[in-house]
């Protein structure tokens, strides 16, 4: 990622604009609740820049100082915010409609949510079939649209006075694809903007706009963006950060959190059966066929990579894995995941295990973004670019460079995550061998 050991860090002084391709539950939690943070109404809970420490050589010299005082971020006073949707909403509207924030503390952030308006959307109805959008752009061509975003983009920095810009993806998730040649370079990515390939999705031309300028990058949801080759290619020709994919909130996050303790004490897996019902917009989309392929791919690789059938035959060869997600509109943003676990013990006796998670999918997910705001704008200041593999705790399916497979386990995920904070300001890494073995 083109970083040396204990790095300058260009300093966090100025505005940081956050812009959201998406403006909808998960953006407008994310938003409201920064403002409710600042206001001192709630604390930022689930948050690791504002509320993680991480630990400074030995257990003995007793130093953990925050994460957010012992590298440059940030501040939430320095926020901007802005963004693109398909519906016209303010931040205000769109969070009454969402439901996941109690309307009275909204109705304490009213003139602040209302003046958040967002930019038109780039919409195109074969990607999102269960929405249709009436506040898009038109435009003669792919290309022609990805050019209006980067307008967009300039006149939101200018008007507001914004030193950085970061971006992350909120937005619905797409209709499954495959990469195509199209993605396979830039210069073939870029012809295809120009003669508005069918391939190219709505997200890929956000993502392109976003990165042609040096701004970095995140994808949020499942969606093919991101993770194609023409556009790592462009990351690395302008020097920016990317990262991707699918927020890690609700069931997978249990799966990263139970995996890795039953391949700890090395219990055996047979099945695993996963099901889900969701109301909010983002349900309402997964209950077409094309979109929920998409979610169900990059929910289904994580045991894979966690278990490591390859290396555990015995214990985790053929297990059964099943993914379901039902769209029940009574529950809006409270998703409730139920899991039937069976598991093989000691002579290879069978057990089970129940998990009923009854979560909030953009309470989960807002902290999230916040996060990724604020490190992938440090990562850009670190002079780190193309993938940021080291963030791969924040996502379900983490991209990672050619030829490694990703990391899935959250508690190793998490170990990477502060150790590359550690590398950035050249001191020790943390192995968590004693100092008896060495000293």
């Amino acid at each position: 990622m083109g970083l040396k050991k204990g790095v300058d860090v260009k300093p966090a002084s100025g505005k940081l604009g956050v812009l959201l391709p998406g403006m909808g539950a998960v953006a407008t939690t994310f938003i409201a609740g920064v403002q409710a943070i600042k206001r001192g109404l709630a604390a930022p809970i689930g948050s690791l820049t504002q509320m993680g420490t991480i630990r400074l050589g030995k257990r003995t010299e007793n130093r953990v100082p925050a994460i957010r005082d012992y590298v440059s971020l940030a501040g939430l006073d320095d926020l901007v915010f802005g963004g693109w949707d398909i519906f016209p909403d303010n931040a205000y509207q769109a969070a009454v409609r969402a439901g996941v924030i109690d309307r009275g503390v909204l109705d304490q952030l009213d003139s602040e949510l209302a003046a958040i308006t967002p930019m038109k959307g780039v919409f195109e109805q074969a990607y999102v079939k269960k929405l249709t959008g009436t506040h898009v752009k038109k435009g003669t061509s792919k290309m022609d649209l990805a050019q209006q975003l980067m307008a967009d983009i300039d006149r939101f920095k200018g008007e507001n006075g914004c030193d950085r810009l970061v971006a992350i993806w909120c937005g619905s998730t797409e209709v499954y694809r495959e990469p195509t040649e199209v993605h396979s370079t830039l210069a073939k990515f870029e012809e295809g903007l120009t003669r508005s390939a069918d391939a190219i999705a709505p997200s890929q031309i956000y993502a392109y706009a976003c990165i042609k300028q040096g701004i970095p990058y995140s994808n949020g949801a499942p969606n093919l963006s991101v993770e194609i080759p023409a556009l790592q290619e462009l990351a690395r020709e302008t020097g920016t950060p990317i990262g991707g994919k699918d927020f890690k909130t609700g069931q997978t996050l249990m799966k990263t959190i139970l995996a890795p303790g039953l391949k700890a004490r090395l219990l055996g897996l047979e099945g695993w059966y996963s099901t889900n019902i969701l109301g909010n917009r983002d349900g309402e989309v997964l209950d077409d066929p094309d979109s929920f392929k998409t979610k169900e791919v990059s929910k289904l690789g994580v045991l894979d990579h966690i278990l490591q059938p390859d290396k555990y035959p015995e214990l985790y060869r053929d297990f059964y894995h099943v993914v379901r997600i039902n769209y029940y509109p009574p529950r809006g943003d409270n998703k409730e995941g139920w899991d039937n676990i069976d598991i093989r013990g000691w002579l290879g006796y069978p057990m089970q295990i129940k998990v009923n998670f009854l979560c909030r999918d953009s309470i989960l997910a807002a902290p999230i973004v916040l996060d990724l705001a604020l490190f992938m704008d440090f990562a850009q200041r670190a002079g780190m670019y193309g993938i940021q593999e080291w963030l791969s705790f924040y996502w379900k399916s983490p991209m990672t460079p050619s030829g490694l497979y990703p990391e899935h386990d959250l508690f190793i995920q998490l170990m990477k995550l502060k150790n590359t904070l550690r590398y950035t300001k050249g001191d020790e890494l943390i192995t968590h061998l004693g100092a008896e073995y060495y000293d």
